[in-house]
């Protein structure tokens, strides 16, 4: 029986999802690259494995926003606004606390909602996870350049060649099978348009979470599945394909305690219908958390956070020259324009010195954004703001936050010029597909804080 079709509301935009089964815990399942979850059921196979989940989980189950059944957005969305749509839907559907799973690049956004809302996540199974999309130098499984473009795009979108190779590279069991072929080109049709499609390969080349992989405390298990041997050297760059385990393997060594299992070669999409093994040791791990009491309400001592500093450029100066009462007047608006951004971009004030600000956020992009709009609404009073961000593990000691985190946006903030919203390199990162551009800032030595910091000023 097919679950019926709601809709969450996420900011501006609606979010479609399903819920089914009727077991204690849930799980939340956050879409790869694309998906419908209307069309999906018209796919017995699908059917059967999300049945299999739901044996021992009540599932969650959504198209993220600018695919399949829900709102079409401008661009790609950004992993920040993913994350977003993630609460909006375990709020939507009474889910307090749940496990999150995830493939390929959403396995990277359940890894920052994990990060971020370590309340609200009971475990984690990561299978094939996508952390980094273009290569680097210290992680070599990501496209190059040259392979970074979609190479079936616009009209060539879902065509007859196009759906061969994706049946050959992720779902190989099913080469041959005609029916098969129809309903993947139609769910690709369905998922995305071409536009959209190629946005998202885009953004995806753009992601980068290996720094927040440290400050997972959640229960994790990593999995990794290989097309056979015969395909295995097959590399569609379009979909961002890892050839190896090491890939995998390299994201659960830098989760404390992560658990790692490379299953039996096999479709990368387990809804193609080799899923056993699959769905097998996800229900494994995730009753063993249950059974263990992972989903017992945290009280969390640290947190992913983004922080902000900002402070008054020349205030010393220009108190002189104000004097104490229209200096004091002008504190006060100074503060009042602060206050409002914060409010507008959910950002929460921890502490407030003289004419400087500290405040956090649960996401990077709405933290830079609220920074440019601080600086421009204090030029209209005529003075000039400086701003520093960073995202990292911060410690939670009575509401209030600390660590090394913390140092490191002050100093940043330090670092900053008149009018400038500097940030690191962790911040650029995690704010792919967002809309924000950045221009390099060079590389700073940070006081007090060890090696070298490379920081980008926020582009107007």
């Amino acid at each position: 029986m097919r679950p019926q079709t709601r809709y969450a509301r996420s900011g501006e935009v609606y979010v479609g999802y399903q819920v089914f089964g009727d077991e204690p815990f849930d799980l939340v399942v956050a879409p790869g690259a694309l998906s419908n979850i209307e069309y999906g059921w018209e796919l017995e196979s699908w059917g059967e494995y999300y049945g299999a989940l739901s044996s021992f989980a009540r599932v969650l189950l959504f198209d993220k926003r600018g695919t399949g059944i829900s709102d079409p957005v401008v661009g790609a969305p950004s992993l920040e606004e993913r994350m977003d749509d993630v609460r909006a839907v375990m709020d939507a559907a009474g889910s307090e606390r749940a496990a999150l799973m995830g493939s390929s690049d959403g396995a990277a956004m359940v890894a920052l909602f994990a990060a971020t809302y370590p309340e609200r996540t009971a475990a984690l199974v990561l299978n094939n996870p996508l952390v980094r999309g273009s290569w680097a130098p210290d992680y070599p499984w990501g496209a190059k350049a040259e392979e970074g473009a979609e190479p079936f795009s616009g009209t060539s979108y879902a065509s007859p060649e196009h759906i061969q190779t994706i049946i050959a590279a992720i779902t190989p069991s099913r080469i041959g099978d005609e029916a098969f072929a129809r309903w993947i080109a139609s769910y690709q049709r369905l998922s995305a348009s071409p536009s959209t499609r190629a946005n998202l390969v885009q953004m995806n080349l753009q992601i980068d979470v290996r720094e927040v992989l440290p400050t997972i405390r959640a229960p994790t298990l990593v999995t990794h599945r290989e097309a056979p041997s015969a395909w295995r050297e097959e590399h569609y760059s379009g979909l961002l394909l890892q050839t190896g385990p090491q890939a995998s393997r390299y994201v659960a060594d830098r989760i404390s305690g992560a658990r790692f299992i490379q299953l039996p070669p096999g479709d990368t999409s387990p809804w193609a219908g080799d899923f056993a093994d699959a769905v097998g040791s996800v229900r494994d791990f995730l009753t063993s958390a249950w059974d263990a009491g992972a989903w017992a309400p945290p009280e969390p001592d640290r947190v992913l956070a983004t922080v902000l500093f900002t402070d008054i450029v020349g205030s010393t100066a220009r108190a002189a020259e104000l004097g104490d009462a229209r200096w004091g007047e002008l504190i006060q608006n100074h503060h009042a324009v602060v206050r409002r951004q914060l409010v507008r971009f959910r950002g929460r004030e921890l502490d407030t010195a003289g004419d400087g600000f500290f405040a956090s956020f649960d996401g990077p992009a709405r933290a830079a954004r609220c920074a440019c709009a601080i600086s421009a609404g204090v030029g209209d009073l005529g003075i000039d703001v400086r701003a520093g961000l960073h995202t990292g593990e911060c410690e939670l000691i009575e509401g209030k936050m600390s660590g090394i985190a913390v140092h490191i946006g002050a100093r940043i903030a330090s670092a900053a010029g008149r009018g400038e919203v500097l940030v690191s390199r962790t911040v650029k990162d995690l704010v792919a597909g967002s809309g924000l551009e950045f221009e390099e800032h060079g590389t700073h030595e940070l006081k007090g804080v060890p090696g070298e910091w490379q920081l980008f000023a926020v582009r107007r």
